[in-house]
């Protein structure tokens, strides 16, 4: 029995039997010696949550984050309750809420006023309160308000200070990793800032460095006095596109570079002027078309066209920048040319109106001379009238550009309606006119010719001559065109210079009593009977010019017939009436 005592015990039943009853639990004495594993205590508890706790403080990035939930740990460490958080954010401490509660101002002044010590706080209710540091190697991080309804022991002071200290620890870290994020921020910033800067430095280098050679160029250009040629070379080259110098009405005096038009289109006047007033409404280079565009216009005044032809639009700033400085080199050079003109149309003019005038012959040759004329060989004088053109400096020129254009050598002025041209030459027959049409844009012009001249002496006469010729194509039925004085026949002696009382006489005695009826009835007989006879005598022609049907031509020639009791069918009553018609239309300015 002893031996079965040391290793079992029994549960005996009252019986007294000796062996266990059926049912009962046998238990080795060896596990009765084992001991029991101890009951956790408070204490222990603590500890296991501060692990917890520094685990998750340290892989928590985010400093509010870590000092939540510290603040949310205090009770774990004693009676403990965590008031406010704050952080130390450049230079000031700000408050870190917690339950999106504020800590009461006055404890945030208690806190700012330890000024990184620790030290004790006031709770109203809340017997023992202290702030507390969270401090790491570069200072303060911020500040823990925890309070208590008693003291605590020394064993719960510790475990605070401990949590204390690993979230001190943990936002240590955190702004560590804060600030090298930030700072790997700024860095790729400001490698970012720094490539930029580097590519704005090597663009202002190339930009520079081509400004610098435009300017040089160009100022080459202008040292060497090669022109307008030399300027549309130099931006040919700098830009690679075909370059142009065009006069202020579109016809070309330079071109550089290949694809040039062949032969060069003739401008269109009209077209010209628009172009010219639209790109002169913007400051620098215009797109007109397959053209950059640029006026060469010193103070105001176009002066001619300068452009680049970039059918694809490859035209860049460096384009507009090179276009703008030849435009620039350019217009000295046109303005010098364009003052050499002046002073040259200037002296024409004084000698041409001394030449009309009437002047002796010695002066006028030296003076001819001077301007390069030469009067000593035979001359024309060519008037020339365009009534949609007024008679100013700018229609002169033009009338001496078609006059140039012509092969023809002359002096030129002007008068108040008209142009005077002394050529030394007699003009083609239609080859000015033309030209001076497609100069203007209309063809409502009149040009007269002398006879030819053959001594300043003869001028005078002969510039009555060319008017003369003049004045009788314009009322002749076509008014536009060229006519020559040695070709006018009876018309010669109808003009100018004549005894008017003579003629008025003679019109007088033939067309005297239609001019009277056409006064007192506001008809027009006298010129119905003119248009008749510039017509040939044809009925059809005569009423389409007339604008009237051809009954109403028939009864008003009847009707001149009673009144002037003259016979239209009378071969010297209608040479008289004709010549009559003609010298009241031209001499006397009857109607046109």
């Amino acid at each position: 029995m002893a031996h079965s005592r040391t290793h079992s015990v029994y549960y005996r039943r009252s019986d007294g039997e000796g062996s266990p009853p059926r049912g009962a639990r046998r238990h080795s004495t060896a596990a009765l010696s084992r001991p029991r594993p101890p009951v956790p205590t408070p204490a222990d508890h603590a500890l296991r949550e501060l692990v917890a706790l520094s685990r998750t403080l340290f892989e928590t990035p985010d400093e509010d984050e870590i000092l939540r939930l510290a603040m949310d740990h205090i009770a774990a460490a004693g009676p403990y309750r965590a008031e406010a958080g704050y952080l130390q954010v450049g230079g000031d401490l700000i408050p870190s809420p917690r339950n999106g509660q504020a800590p009461a101002s006055a404890v945030g002044r208690r806190v700012r006023d330890l000024a990184g010590r620790d030290g004790p706080v006031t709770v109203p209710g809340r017997p023992w309160g202290r702030a507390l540091g969270l401090r790491g190697r570069e200072g303060l991080h911020g500040y823990l308000v925890v309070t208590s309804l008693s003291r605590p022991s020394e064993a719960e002071r510790t475990l605070l200070a401990t949590i204390v200290r690993h979230t001190a620890a943990a936002l240590t870290v955190a702004f560590a990793h804060h600030r090298r994020r930030e700072d790997a921020l700024e860095l790729h910033r400001l490698r970012d800032e720094r490539t930029a800067l580097q590519r704005q430095l090597i663009s202002v280098v190339a930009e520079l460095g081509y400004q610098r050679a435009v300017h040089a160029l160009m100022a080459d250009v202008a040292a060497s006095s090669g022109g307008e040629e030399a300027v549309t070379r130099a931006l040919h080259r700098l830009t690679g596109l075909p370059a142009l110098v065009e006069d202020r009405f579109g016809r070309l005096r330079s071109w550089s570079g290949p694809t040039r038009p062949d032969p060069y289109p003739d401008p269109d006047p009209v077209r010209q002027d628009d172009m010219l007033h639209a790109v002169a409404r913007h400051a620098g280079p215009v797109r007109v078309k397959d053209r950059l565009t640029a006026l060469v216009r010193p103070h105001g005044e176009i002066l001619g066209v300068l452009a680049v032809v970039d059918a694809r639009g490859e035209a860049d700033e460096h384009t507009v920048l090179a276009l703008e400085q030849a435009a620039a080199s350019l217009a000295p050079e046109l303005t010098h040319q364009r003052d050499l003109a002046e002073v040259e149309l200037r002296l024409h003019r004084e000698l041409v109106d001394d030449l009309l005038a009437g002047t002796d012959e010695v002066s006028a040759y030296a003076r001819s001379e001077a301007v390069g004329h030469d009067l000593r060989r035979s001359h024309y004088i060519v008037v020339v009238q365009w009534p949609e053109r007024t008679a100013d400096d700018s229609f002169a020129q033009t009338v001496g550009r078609a006059a140039s254009a012509m092969g023809m050598r002359s002096l030129l002025t002007r008068r108040s309606d008209h142009v005077v041209l002394v050529a030394d030459d007699r003009p083609h027959a239609s080859a000015l006119y033309e030209a001076i049409a497609r100069e203007t844009g209309t063809r409502s012009g009149t040009i007269g010719v002398s006879a030819p001249g053959d001594s300043p002496a003869d001028i005078p006469h002969r510039y009555q001559e060319a008017r003369r010729a003049m004045e009788v194509r314009r009322h002749s039925r076509e008014r536009h065109g060229t006519t020559f004085f040695d070709e006018l026949g009876l018309y010669r002696i109808l003009g100018p210079g004549n005894d008017h009382r003579e003629l008025e006489t003679f019109v007088q005695e033939w067309l005297g009593q239609l001019i009277d009826y056409d006064s007192r009835h506001h008809t027009a007989m006298v010129e119905t009977l003119s248009r008749y006879f510039d017509c040939g005598g044809n009925y059809d022609e005569t009423a389409e010019s007339l604008t009237i049907h051809r009954s109403t031509l028939r009864y008003r020639l009847q009707r001149i017939r009673d009144i002037s009791g003259n016979d239209l069918a009378n071969v010297e009553d209608r040479l008289n009436l004709q010549v009559a018609t003609r010298v009241w239309k031209i001499v006397l300015g009857g109607p046109g």
